[in-house]
């Protein structure tokens, strides 16, 4: 397709051509050149509900349940949440802005957790970046229980405020919303309050092993299971990709994702190729992006610390979010505009993973999170994502995925690349 086709296609979107946003329950290796890459995967089991446009007519969001809902570009939604005193809740909301069309570096969304007299707990928020690339953006806010702490403790009515970061630059049309809630449980012993630990940052080397065909899923829910080792797919310009790797205690994560040299076209794409991690509850804990020029690119993040209940204590963001176990989340994104020089691909990509670090015991929780075992690891998790770095093979992994059920869409095709290293916070 010429590069005039593709703007052609591009202003259609734009002026409101219809766009499928949700993924079949299985995508196709290998899509046509023209086809829309694949839409954001909603929980299956995703409540729809409704943003009030005011917190007295807000409502309930349910502790552990995932919803949809619909952000538009001018107003303010709320929803509620029903609180006790003792657990920390978490909250994460995921827009998804229609594929093709136009958004600016600053716009994205921000998120608020407020009390009943509408006092601030907490904020997050979650920007397009350089590339301009509307993909699915994250935003995340806590409700922490603490002891000795004065402010958003009671028991109660607390709600969740979603707005765009920039209304007046955005696009027209409507994002749809997946929003995720989830609870910690206090401590069984009250603990003092430790800043982390020291840890060793420096960048780890490559991971031994060939790469395993495993595709990326198409959202948080139908994430791919990785582990240590090579993992190759094949991945289109505005297609964003998922993978969750299992974490224990006392264990942290090192990736990088390859993107494999083009084959027509030149010229230079910002901020191309994007990698993030995010935590079990989706939590943004890291980011980074890497430029294209046709030629094969790298984007690494930076060592992360070992995961550990105290790094909440932090000043750092990216240590801060490194505080439970369970399912890390990595998310790989190709901006559009790499089509407007290079094609619309499939472009090989490699993603590359370590794990370090020795498992240990958890905190000692007084009961056990919502959703339940969100916080640790279970066997069948560490089986599926077997990788060859951890004594798997790829056909073990593959076969695992396939009893299990976890996420359809899940093993992954293509690209070897070259390790590339260099060190790089709850980012925007």
């Amino acid at each position: 397709m010429t590069r005039a086709s593709r703007s052609g296609l591009r202003g259609l979107a734009a002026a409101g051509a219809v766009l499928c946003l949700t993924a079949g329950p299985q995508r196709a290796a290998t899509a046509g050149p023209a086809d829309t890459p694949a839409g954001y995967a909603f929980a299956a089991d995703a409540r729809r509900i409704d943003g009030a446009a005011d917190a007295a007519d807000a409502e309930p969001l349910k502790t552990g349940a995932t919803y949809r809902s619909s952000l538009p570009r001018d107003g303010t939604l709320y929803y509620r949440l029903d609180l006790d005193a003792v657990s920390t809740a978490y909250v994460s909301v995921t827009a998804v802005p229609r594929p093709g069309g136009e958004v600016t570096a600053a716009d994205g969304i921000r998120v608020f957790l407020r009390d009943a007299d509408g006092g601030s707990c907490d904020s997050g928020t979650a920007n397009f970046g350089a590339a301009r690339s509307p993909r699915p953006v994250t935003a995340w806010g806590e409700r922490e229980a603490s002891p000795g702490a004065t402010r958003c403790q009671d028991a109660g009515a607390y709600y969740l405020v979603v707005q765009r970061s920039r209304p007046q630059d955005s696009p027209p049309d409507a994002w749809d919303l997946e929003l995720a809630t989830a609870s910690e449980p206090g401590l069984a012993r009250t603990a003092a309050r430790n800043t982390p630990g020291t840890w060793d940052s420096a960048t780890p080397g490559p991971p031994a092993g060939t790469p395993v065909r495993r595709r990326g899923g198409d959202g948080f829910a139908k994430a791919a299971p990785v582990g240590e080792g090579a993992w190759r797919d094949d991945i289109r310009p505005g297609q964003t990709l998922f993978y969750k790797v299992p974490l224990d205690w006392g264990r942290r994560v090192y990736a990088t994702a390859e993107l494999a040299a083009g084959e027509e076209g030149g010229g230079y794409a910002t901020a191309a190729l994007q990698l993030a991690l995010h935590n079990p509850v989706r939590g943004r804990v890291d980011s980074a992006a890497a430029g294209y020029s046709g030629r094969r690119t790298a984007a690494d993040l930076g060592p992360v610390p070992p995961v550990a209940y105290d790094n909440r204590y932090a000043v750092a963001g990216r240590v801060s979010a490194m505080r439970f176990a369970g399912s890390y989340y990595l998310v790989v994104h190709l901006a559009q505009q790499v089509a407007d020089d290079f094609g619309d691909g499939p472009f090989g990509l490699t993603l590359r993973v370590r794990l370090l670090g020795t498992a240990g015991a958890g905190p000692g929780y007084a009961g056990e999170p919502v959703p339940r075992g969100l916080f640790s690891v279970a066997g069948r998790d560490r089986e599926a994502a077997a990788g060859p770095g951890e004594g798997g093979s790829g056909d073990l992994a593959m076969t695992a995925v396939a009893v299990g059920g976890i996420g359809t869409g899940s093993l992954l095709l293509a690209g070897l690349g070259v390790w590339t290293a260099v060190a790089r916070r709850r980012g925007a």
